[in-house]
């Protein structure tokens, strides 16, 4: 991936149309959108990184979302987290920014059902013991329907999660590494514990049938921080 996929902007500069795609009165650009989000993570990140580190992997961070995404209108946001989560995982494993809790990484092909509902369930039971990552080899375009309702079902809101593409940066930062599914799509770095938990894809899944994949998931999740943060 590199940084002439979208072009990083100039400062100073005006907002400039894609060709083929004029800006629309009232509506600000990505490229002026993702500029104000780079200066945002720029402040944020002052003493770890500089600019052009960040706003290249700003600007990675939204090409890759934007390969799958069916809505662009909230990209610059969404690239912008994106970017947040993965500057931090970079800082972690470079030693400049403490790790004060274990980093878990789950990863699943699209990031769309299996590990979207273990990283809630992980966040939820943990409450801060534990700091959660997840991600997909191949991402899809939105979260299952069905993952949505069941998680709603015990209360847990992932209206706000989206699939995020596998990067290096986030595998370096991890203690564990949680694999349902996706193979050897996570690359081995030596002193990390690595598990494969297999589980049946929701994709495609009657509500009941992803309602049992979520249980099984939750008991796995809650002997995972049995054994990470034993309570004293």
């Amino acid at each position: 991936m590199t940084e002439s996929t979208v072009p990083g902007p100039v400062a100073g500069a005006s907002p400039v149309a894609a060709p083929g795609r004029p800006v629309m009165p009232g509506i600000s650009d990505p490229q002026d959108l993702l500029h104000a989000a780079a200066l945002r993570l720029a402040g944020q990140f002052s003493g770890h990184f500089a600019a052009e580190t960040i706003e290249r992997y700003l600007f990675e961070s939204y090409t890759a979302l934007k390969r799958t995404a069916r809505v662009s209108t909230y990209l610059p946001v969404l690239a912008e987290s994106f970017a947040h989560d993965r500057l931090t995982a970079l800082a972690q494993s470079q030693g400049s920014l403490a790790r004060t809790v274990p980093e878990v990484l789950l990863v699943c092909v699209q990031n769309a059902g299996r590990s979207q509902m273990a990283a809630a369930l992980l966040d939820h039971h943990a409450r801060g013991r534990v700091h959660v990552r997840s991600a997909g080899s191949l991402p899809a375009t939105e979260l299952e329907p069905t993952v949505l309702e069941v998680m709603t079902e015990l209360g847990l809101d992932l209206g706000k999660a989206f699939p995020k593409p596998l990067t290096d940066d986030v595998v370096r930062a991890a203690d564990v590494v949680i694999t349902m599914g996706c193979g050897d799509a996570c690359p081995i770095y030596p002193g990390k514990t690595y598990l494969d938990w297999a589980l049946t894809d929701p994709e495609g899944r009657s509500v009941d049938e992803v309602r049992a994949i979520r249980d099984e998931i939750d008991a796995r999740v809650t002997a995972l921080l049995a054994d990470l943060v034993p309570v004293a």
